[in-house]
């Protein structure tokens, strides 16, 4: 016998015989909203008022099962019931309760499985607790029943790195008692039925025993002591997890404490704003055009970079078909692209076969007119305006109509580029990062004809590629490396002015970078910004201050890591201080007259993000980006800004307006060329508004 009743929009309870089946239904991820956890609760009571009932059974519709929170329910008061109370009136069901995962199930819809008392997971099935991405930790019960099921080690690795493990380790741990075939429905029946003749056991997780694991916990303190003392929730993970030995009840008191607790905290807001950022990006003005088709691609240029974007397209399914002036170079960029791709099978993100068919889609080629039928190119050579004009002159004669044209460019602009061609609407700037194979980052930077469903396009094409589009506008740099060219002068005035290389990187990774700028500096390549500002060298006002030190290194033939020496040597995994740039700054402090000068390690950090947070703030009033959070998304996705300070300009609104403006005005006694208070930061500190106000707009 079948019955069905709506328990409500999202909720449906189905009695099939003895067996009730209560169904998830919310698209597109079944997040755990308030309708979903009202729904739960309420269909476990009307099974248990059921006499015909023995046996629930709990499964989603679609194609993944719970995926955790309604983030439309973020910085919301909470609705209730909470989440918690929802599985813990589960687990106190007086029926049997399985859940039967499919797809994936993270954060709340993991531990809504944890609350029910067996666990049939569908092959395929993925599972973790992603909390600590967002600057939180499980709140609803993770922590506790976590260790009670899969002991303290995987609970805390789950907890703490956020990554999705496998149905089969699941099982393997115990975090799921079985690992069936079939559709969620089928296998949800399957499973009550085995609890019904016995072949399935059933208990309430919160009984079951922990073990204390001190060498799991000793080795989580150490991690987090070495890889995320900045972020608060961290510690409160390995805390939670060590009381999990103690009464259950007051563990999940502890636990929803500190999850309350991390909303709180400017490393919970930072990576929540880090989170949204990713989404928010992609809210441009375009979003209703219709991107054109792209299945073949061009690359112009094997080099570091168009080997990186051929890389990306061909893993990404795309067909490419790359471009070299000489067979040399060409025989050089299938040899970067076949190492690039080597590399991701080693590592384990691709399988041989699949990188044996990527590699059956790549067709290199010295010949230009062989891009006659892609439907989009991009141009990755050198940073040289008549090179690149030169190329979309070509390109406009042979590609086909409506196919894409595009230019890697860092820094030049992308309507000069565009003059080049009769199409200038087909030409868009597609700026990726270096490794382009693995950096995020995507900026399309749009000119001012570029046809709207070239700018979709652009999107479509990141979507593909799995990177993060963020929409530019056009200026010497585009966002980020305008941004980066301001503020790296301040780097060099602390050095200049008496700070060395070595405390200047060692204080911006203390406040958060993976690496300091002049450790970047080295592992990008010095040349690349040596002939950056030769480029722009009859351009420099006269009034700013020029620090020659980087240009001088350069002349010495010091580029960093590629040639072994820059700001520091590198000899075999051994990174130290480079005497010989030492030298050249001493040189060029006495060439100046600079008495060296002391600087604590908090100043360096204010300087250096003042100076970044005022370039920002220009960005945005001029439009170049759409707002202060794609800023944010830039650097955090292409520039290893830490995420838990959740961007620039989150940042700037943790200090507030008005001590920016202090600071700002505090430095321009002493550089008033340079240090100038943007117009949007001085109005902010007179209204008191934030650059989050403008978000919102």
């Amino acid at each position: 016998m079948t019955d069905v009743t709506k328990i409500n929009d999202v909720i449906s309870l189905e009695r099939v015989d003895s067996v009730a089946l209560v169904c998830i239904d919310n698209p597109p991820v079944n997040a755990s909203a308030q309708s979903v956890r009202a729904g739960l609760v309420q269909a476990i009571d009307a099974a248990n008022a059921d006499d015909a009932v023995e046996v629930i059974a709990i499964y989603a519709a679609g194609r993944t099962f719970v995926a955790g929170a309604d983030i439309r329910e973020f910085g919301k008061p909470p609705l209730s019931p909470s989440l918690p109370d929802a599985i813990n009136h589960i687990e106190a069901s007086a029926k049997p309760v399985i859940s039967a995962p499919h797809g994936t199930a993270l954060g709340g819809g993991l531990e809504i499985c944890m609350g029910t008392h067996a666990r049939v997971g569908v092959k395929g099935l993925r599972v973790g607790l992603p909390e600590i991405n967002l600057g939180l930790l499980p709140g609803a019960g993770g922590t506790q029943r976590g260790p009670r099921l899969m002991g303290m080690k995987h609970t805390l690795d789950m907890a703490l790195t956020g990554n999705m493990v496998s149905g089969e380790d699941a099982l393997a741990w115990g975090l799921i008692d079985r690992l069936e075939d079939g559709a969620p429905r089928d296998v949800a029946l399957a499973g009550a039925r085995a609890v019904l003749d016995g072949t399935l056991a059933t208990r309430r997780t919160s009984d079951l025993p922990v073990t204390v694991d001190e060498e799991a916990l000793a080795a989580a303190r150490a991690m987090v002591a070495k890889k995320m003392a900045n972020l608060d929730s961290a510690p409160m993970v390995i805390e939670a997890v060590e009381r999990s030995t103690g009464d259950v009840k007051e563990g999940m008191v502890f636990e929803r404490e500190c999850f309350m607790a991390c909303l709180k905290t400017a490393s919970g807001r930072g990576m929540q704003h880090a989170f949204f950022a990713e989404r928010a990006v992609a809210k441009i003005p375009e979003a209703g055009a219709t991107p054109r088709p792209v299945e073949k691609i061009g690359v112009i240029g094997g080099g570091t970079m168009g080997s990186g974007i051929a890389t990306a397209a061909l893993t990404s399914g795309l067909a490419v078909r790359l471009i070299e002036i000489s067979q040399e170079g060409l025989d050089k960029g299938v040899g970067f692209i076949t190492k690039n791709l080597d590399g991701a099978v080693k590592r384990g993100k691709m399988s041989a076969e699949k990188r044996d068919a990527a590699m059956a889609r790549l067709e290199p080629s010295t010949d230009m007119e062989t891009l006659a039928d892609v439907d989009l190119v991009i141009e990755a050579v050198f940073e040289n305006m008549d090179v690149k004009k030169d190329i979309f002159g070509q390109l406009d004669k042979i590609c086909k109509a409506g196919a894409v044209l595009a230019s890697n460019t860092s820094y030049l602009n992308v309507d000069e580029i565009a003059a080049a061609t009769s199409r200038a609407e087909d030409v868009i700037g597609l700026h990726f990062f270096s490794p382009a194979n693995i950096m995020k980052l995507l900026e399309v930077v749009v000119a001012e004809k570029t046809a709207p469903e070239v700018v979709a396009t652009g999107f479509a094409l990141a979507k593909k590629m799995r990177k993060i589009a963020v929409r530019a506008g056009v200026c010497d740099g585009f966002i980020g490396n305008r941004i980066l060219a301001y503020y790296g002068k301040t780097a060099g005035y602390l050095m200049e002015d008496g700070a060395s290389p070595e405390q200047i990187d060692t204080a911006l990774e203390n406040f958060g970078f993976a690496m300091g700028p002049y450790k970047v500096g080295d592992l990008a390549g010095l040349d690349i910004g040596w002939a950056n500002r030769k480029r722009m060298a009859a351009t420099r006002p006269n009034e700013e201050r020029y620090v020659r030190i980087h240009d001088k290194i350069c002349e010495t033939g010091a580029y960093g890591r590629k040639t072994g020496s820059g700001f520091y040597i590198y000899d075999e995994g051994d990174i130290r201080p480079n005497p010989v740039a030492l030298k050249i700054i001493d040189e060029e402090r006495a060439a100046k007259g600079i008495t060296p000068g002391d600087f604590t390690d908090q100043e360096i950090v204010d300087r250096y993000m003042t100076a970044m947070i005022s370039e920002a703030a220009r960005v945005v009033e001029e439009g170049i980006a759409l707002r202060p959070i794609d800023v944010d998304a830039v650097f955090l996705f292409g520039y290893g800004f830490p995420r838990f300070r959740g961007g620039p300009l989150k940042y700037a609104d943790e200090i507030g307006a008005t001590e920016i403006v202090k600071r700002i005005e505090t430095y321009a006694k002493d550089d008033p060329y340079y240090w100038k208070v943007p117009a949007i930061l001085r109005r902010m500190a007179e209204d008191g508004s934030t650059f989050a106000d403008l978000n919102d707009k």
